[in-house]
Parts: structure tokens; C-alpha cells; sequence
């Protein structure tokens, strides 16, 4: 006998769903521009207390936006249901006018951030509505995901501990399906300091610094594993000054990605770990892990378990995938906490010009995350 749920996709107000999600896209907010992602909060603030949720507020640093704390239930509870969601974007301002505006074509609706992630951070906030006292649950609103929630880390972990499920409301990946996993990432600068000179009058005098970093990046590059999963990227180079003086300085940024804490631990050892063949150059290395590896352990497999059937009853499967990117549910994750990431609507092209949900995937989605709030609260998962 198949379960009944509470509430279903056609009891979701679609289009006033879409029309206060494009008052959200319509707000650009740049995560380098805390002005505008402040302006992006009292937005969601203004709905979550219009829904009838409690808010509040917390400033960060000057470069960086607040964060936005809505709740249904009473504050510290250690059982409630932690839900992740970001208000930047990675769109500078002015893609709305150009390049991306609000638009529907067919079933697919464009705009800057509308997939990744205004849509899942606006379906957080009607699924506790939804849900009402049925649940206890915290939404909180991160600033600066898209630059590695640097500012927002700490009320991540924070939140977490009080928690015993985390609900990441990133978008869906490849066609609808859940996140269980993402690899972690690292990011590194490594300084190349050579000794500079003429190189027509005084070669032999020079160290070049970029001559030795072109090795080093074969080395770098040489830690790549598809097989496995790591990732070593060289994104970008800098160096030299004129094209007749032997470069004294040549800088690496460098992008890590790690599956697991096996990796993680071999290759951050192996890069902290580079000395240069030549004893007259040196290397200054910075940087570390900046999201640690997020793996499916058993309580997000049982959390999984839980959101499948609600899933299928709203009309569609719940597949799950390991993701290459990284997300606020990697904390959560490394901290022990069972994290379903990818709740967002369906779509495609994240952080391209081509950004666009899914439209049909909004009721069945919003409905299985409000279900799945309701289920936790009566009847929780084993093993969670």
C-alpha cells in the first residue's frame, strides 16, 4: 500500500511561487557586492515573516553580506532540521539587463541565479511554511557561498551541531537527481621567487622564476587521477616584467579537487610538500582544504532512504550522485551529520548565461521537501 502524503504538488501556488521568484532575480546580488546581496536578504526576510516565520539578522564583515537566520519552532532545539541555502550569485550585475534576462521559453525560465540557487532558497522558506507546526526547522541564508562561505562557515557548523539532518537546497544535477556526495576542494597560491637580471647582458646572474614554475606545473599537473576522482587544476599564472629581464616572481592559483579523506590528505601532503630542484629558487606556499570531502556515510544513506518514497509519490524518482562541485553540505557532511543535497528545482547551465530551471519541477519538488520536513518531525529516520 503505497503512503499518503499531506501535501501535493497541485496544492502548490505556482504562479506565486514564480512571481516572488522574480522579484528575487530581479535583485542581482554578486557575492563581491554586499550591498546588493543585503538588498537580496530583506527581500527574504520580508517573506519568511510575512509566511509567518521567526527572522533574524547577523553582519559579517564590511566585504561581505549578512546572514539571514528564519526558523519555524523554538530556538535551540538539538533535534530541529538544519536547511542550507545561499543568496549570492555568481552573475555580475547587469546580466538581468544583458546577457540573461528574465525569461520563460517553453518550460525552461532563465535569469541570473534563478537555478543556482534563488528558486531553492525561496522553496526552503514555503516548505516550512508549508509544513507549519508540523515541523521544527532553521533556513539559514549564507552570503558568500559562491567565493567558498568564508564569512558563513562558522554559523554553518555552528547551526549544524544543533541539528540532526541537514537539507542542502542546491539545485538538482543531471535530469533531477540528489546530491550524496561532492568532492572536496583545496585551493593553493604558490609563490615561484627566483633572482631577476638582464637577460641580454647579465643572464647567468638570473634565476627564472617562471622557467621553474613551468615545471612545477607539469609536476602539479601530474597529481591528476580521473580514475579516482582528483582533480589539480593550474588556473591561473602570472609572472615575469619585461620581456629582456629573467623573471624574479611567478604566481600559481591553483584548483584542488578531492573524493574523500584519503585523498585529501595524500594530495594536500603532496603539494605542501614541493621544493624546488634548483636551490636558488623559492617557494612560498599558501592555501589549504577550503571544502573537506562530503562521502554518503550511513545516516545520509538513511536520510536518502527516507525522501525516496515522498519523492516518488510526487511523480518522480530520487536518484542520487556524487557531485564534482562543492556546497555548504560538504561541512555539514565532514562533521557527521546526514546531509541530502540537491534539493533545488531541476535545470541546467549553473553559472553560465544559459542559467534556467525547470519550471514542472517546482510543485513536485517543493511538495516532496515539505513532506519530508513533516516525516522527519513525526516519524524519524532510522539512523538519523
Amino acid at each position: 500500500m503505497t503512503e499518503t502524503y499531506p501535501i501535493r504538488p497541485e496544492d502548490i501556488d505556482l504562479p506565486a511561487f514564480l512571481e516572488e521568484l522574480r522579484a528575487w532575480v530581479s535583485l542581482e546580488s554578486p557575492t563581491a557586492d554586499p550591498a546588493a546581496v543585503n538588498a537580496m536578504a530583506d527581500r527574504a526576510a520580508a517573506h519568511a515573516t510575512a509566511l509567518g516565520l521567526s527572522v533574524t539578522r547577523h553582519p559579517t564583515d564590511d566585504a561581505t553580506g549578512d546572514l539571514l537566520i528564519a526558523r519555524h519552532g523554538p530556538e535551540d532545539r538539538a533535534d530541529e532540521i538544519l536547511i542550507l541555502t545561499h543568496l549570492d550569485t555568481v552573475h555580475a550585475k547587469g546580466a538581468l539587463a544583458g546577457p540573461l534576462p528574465w525569461r520563460q521559453e517553453g518550460d525552461k525560465l532563465f535569469g541570473p541565479g534563478v537555478y543556482d540557487m534563488k528558486s531553492g532558497a525561496l522553496m526552503a522558506l514555503e516548505a516550512l511554511a508549508l509544513a507549519g507546526d508540523r515541523t521544527v526547522a532553521t533556513v539559514l541564508f549564507i552570503p558568500d557561498e559562491e567565493t567558498g562561505t568564508y564569512a558563513g562557515r562558522l554559523a554553518v557548523e555552528a547551526a549544524a551541531r544543533k541539528a540532526r539532518a541537514v537539507l542542502v537546497m542546491e539545485p538538482a544535477r543531471d535530469g533531477g537527481k540528489i546530491v550524496t556526495g561532492r568532492r572536496g576542494s583545496a585551493i593553493y597560491r604558490i609563490e615561484v621567487h627566483g633572482r631577476a637580471a638582464h637577460s641580454g647582458t647579465r643572464p647567468q646572474d638570473g634565476r627564472s622564476a617562471i622557467r621553474a614554475a613551468a615545471r612545477l606545473i607539469l609536476t602539479l599537473e601530474a597529481m591528476n587521477d580521473p580514475a579516482r576522482g582528483i582533480g589539480v587544476n593550474v588556473g591561473v599564472i602570472q609572472g615575469g616584467t619585461t620581456r629582456n629581464t629573467i623573471p624574479a616572481l611567478c604566481v600559481l592559483d591553483i584548483d584542488v579537487r578531492l573524493p574523500d579523506r584519503q585523498a585529501q590528505e595524500e594530495v594536500t601532503a603532496a603539494i605542501e610538500a614541493l621544493t624546488p630542484v634548483d636551490p636558488d629558487i623559492r617557494f612560498e606556499i599558501t592555501g589549504g582544504v577550503s571544502r573537506p570531502a562530503f562521502s554518503a556515510e550511513p545516516g545520509t544513506l538513511a536520510l536518502l532512504e527516507t525522501a525516496r518514497p515522498i519523492a516518488e509519490a510526487m511523480g518522480y524518482p530520487l536518484v542520487p550522485m556524487t557531485s564534482g562541485g562543492g556546497s555548504d553540505g560538504n561541512f555539514t557532511a565532514a562533521l557527521g551529520l546526514p546531509t541530502l543535497d540537491g534539493l533545488g528545482p531541476d535545470g541546467a547551465d549553473a553559472h553560465t548565461f544559459n542559467e534556467h530551471l525547470l519550471v514542472p519541477s517546482i510543485a513536485p519538488r517543493l511538495a516532496m521537501l515539505a513532506n519530508l520536513l513533516i516525516t522527519l518531525h513525526e516519524k524519524p529516520a532510522r539512523g538519523l
